[in-house]
Formats: structure tokens, sequence, C-alpha cells
């Protein structure tokens, strides 16, 4: 008997059982299809962080008071000990900092915005330098950015997110309008473009004005971001190292002491979050390895009893010539193509969930292509693990033994 016929017997077997074989399969379909629906939601985050999130221009990173601190302690640690970052350390690395093409500071506040009745709440107010919006990625949708010279005049102007032009200005044209943030009038210069929200929280709430004019209406206690662009993107470490060595100076720490400050770069926010959704995935993946267990199980299970119903069929195969090696083939590949038929439609499954997950919810799943590959050697392994024992079984039934039952 060779595999095309064991295969065709193995179909009309399966077929014939359809409600059966379909129950068989629930665990494998529900595991297969659970552990690919969550490698396409991290695979759509990871995409999304990489592609939006992360991404601070080129050559460019963001000395911070604070930076990417997943430990409690450490973060404690952090508030208590590190320094707030002033405007005088930003000028001190513009002057000491050859090798850095632009520095920038900012400092934020959450405030609701206001027009003629209209409100937006807890939006974010951010004084900014002028070159802030020229190092980081703010594509203008319309107007203009924040000129040198309205920083240095403390200019109430405003350059604002889509989400203020929807909310504020829903059938009219914002520029040269004017908006209020804690009672001072800001006219709207400039609109940046749409970026989109992420996992429900939107990246358009901002309204962005000189930090001059931030200083003075909201003081100058927050400390700032300082937004550093290297002259060289290739020698970004470089430029790291130099701003280093001036904020340590500054600070006046011992060279034993560790920085009071970070530095975050679109690569460390990249590893952070994959380190994050790879520990995500593992845990996913032991949980939802207990249904391929168990349906795994189930397969050994129905075969089993597969082999008992067929005992006779089993005895008039063997009695007609047929092998040992011919009937492990034949239940082997039964509960291959048993597993492989619920990978399948797990995989099936996923896709439409993933597409389901990024039409209807903030969620950016992307299916991964390498899943259907994997679904199958998966099953063809849950398939062959869990039906070896009941394909030997029923090679070693005894022929006149099996010709007798009934």
């Amino acid at each position: 008997m060779n595999i095309v016929e064991s295969t065709r017997l193995a179909i009309e077997s399966i077929w014939a059982n359809r409600l059966r074989s379909f129950l068989t399969l629930l665990g494998v379909i529900i595991g297969i299809a659970s552990i690919i629906s969550t490698a396409a939601v991290i695979n759509g985050l990871n995409h999304y962080v990489s592609e939006k999130l992360s991404n601070l221009g080129q050559g460019v990173f963001v000395v911070k008071r604070i930076g990417i601190i997943t430990n409690r302690q450490d973060f404690l640690d952090a508030i208590r000990k590190n320094r707030r970052l002033t405007t005088a350390d930003g000028k001190a690395l513009v002057e000491r900092c050859p090798s850095a093409a632009a520095v920038a500071w900012q400092a934020a506040v959450t405030r609701d915005v206001v027009r003629e009745g209209l409100e937006i709440r807890d939006t974010s107010i951010s004084g900014v330098t002028p070159a802030v919006l020229q190092i980081e990625p703010f594509d203008v949708d319309a107007g203009r950015v924040i000129s040198q010279l309205e920083e240095d005049r403390a200019a109430p102007v405003a350059f604002v997110g889509a989400d203020v032009v929807e909310q504020l200005f829903p059938n009219s044209d914002p520029i040269g309008k004017r908006i209020r943030v804690s009672g001072q009038p800001l006219e709207v210069i400039g609109v940046a473009a749409k970026k989109g929200s992420f996992l429900g929280f939107s990246q358009d709430n901002f309204v962005k004005i000189p930090y001059s004019l931030h200083r003075k209406m909201f003081g100058s206690w927050p400390s700032v971001d300082l937004s550093v662009q290297a002259a060289d993107p290739a020698r970004m470490q470089d430029t790291m190292d130099e701003v280093r060595a001036v904020l340590r100076a500054r600070h006046h720490l011992r060279p034993a002491q560790p920085d009071d400050f970070s530095m975050v770069t679109a690569e460390g926010i990249n590893d952070l979050w994959r380190s994050m959704t790879q520990t995500i995935f593992s845990i996913a993946l032991f949980v939802v390895g207990i249904s391929l267990v168990v349906g795994g199980i189930v397969i050994m299970n129905i075969m089993l009893v597969s082999v008992v119903e067929r005992t006779r069929e089993i005895g008039v195969r063997k009695a007609v010539g047929a092998r040992q090696k011919d009937i492990v083939q034949q239940f082997l590949i039964e509960a291959v193509l048993l597993s492989c038929l619920g990978g399948l439609i797990g995989v099936l499954l996923a896709l439409g969930a993933a597409e389901l997950l990024g039409a209807y919810t903030p969620l950016p799943a992307r299916f991964p292509p390498w899943a259907p590959p994997t679904a199958f050697v998966i099953c063809t392994a849950i398939g062959v693990f869990f039906g070896i024992s009941p394909a030997k079984k029923a090679a070693s039934l005894d022929p006149i033994e099996a010709l007798r039952a009934e």
C-alpha cells in the first residue's frame, strides 16, 4: 500500500465521520487560531512602534530626566536622584557639542483647549523651540511651524494637531483663528498631518507653542526634554558621548556616579518593545500550548476508538497481505491529516480575526507570513506524536483475532 492509497483511505474515513472529526479538532483549531491571532497582534504592534512611535528622525535621540524604566524601584530612585534638565543644559549642548547639528528643548503640561463654546479636554500643551519641529517628524498639513522670531518674542501662536482642528474648527479653516489655553488666546498658525491613534490613544491631541510663552504661562518647573540631532547619523554614538560628557560636567557627577539623566533612541524603544512583546508571546504560547496538547490527546483517543471500530477491517487487510508498516502508515497518515485539517481551519480563523481586529479595533494586527508553514509543522508534529501509539496498536493486532471481532 503506497502513501497515495493510504491518504485516500484516511480522507474517506475522516469524511465518513465528519461531525466526530470536527469535534475532535476543536482543541487544535482553537490553539492554532489563538497562537496566530496573538502573533498577528504583536506583529502589527511591532511594525507600528517601529514606524510611528519610535520614529524620532534620522540620527536623533532625546535626553530626558527619566527615561525608559521598567523596574518600579529604579523609577522611584530616578525621581528622587535625577536633576531637572533646564534650558541652560540645552544651551550648553549647543555651545559644546560640535558633532550635534541641532539641539532643541520642550516641556509639556496637560490642559483643556476652548474656542467659542467648543472644548477639547486633556490636550498636551508643549512649549517648544523651533528646532524641535524640524528635528522631530512633524509633517505640516496646513500653515507653518513656529519661527525663531516668535520664540524670541514669546508670541501667542500655536501649531496644533488634527484632533484640535476636528473638534474646535469642524467646518472652517483654523489658520489665523484663535483658541484659548488657560485663558491665554493663541493664534493658530499651522496644523500637523494626522497621525492617528495607538491602542485607542490619540496622537493628534496636542498644541505646540513657543517655549518662551510656555514658561510665562506655566512656569519653568517642568524638566525639559532635549532633542539632539547628530550631524552624521552614522556617528550618532559619538554625539551621544559628547552630550553625556557635557551634562555630567554640568551636573558635577563624579566618575563613579551613574548618569542622572537618560538618553532615548529609536533603537532603544524598539528593543524594549520587542522584549515586552516576546515575553507576552512566550506566556501566551505556554497557555495556548495547553490547548494544543489537549487537542492532540483527543486525536489520540479518537484514533484508539477508530482502531477498535475497524478491528475487523484491519484483520481483512492483514489477511490479504498488508504488512505492519502499511497499517502504521495508514493510521498515522489519518492522524496527521486530522491534525493538519484543524491547523488549516485555525489559520483561516486567525486570518479572519486579524482582518477584523485591524478594521474594527485600535489594534494594528498584521497577519504574519510565517503562520501557515509554522502551523503545518506544529500540526504534523502533533499528528505524528499522538498518532503513533494508536497506529502501532492497530498494526500489532493478530489478524485471526481481528477477523473474529464483531
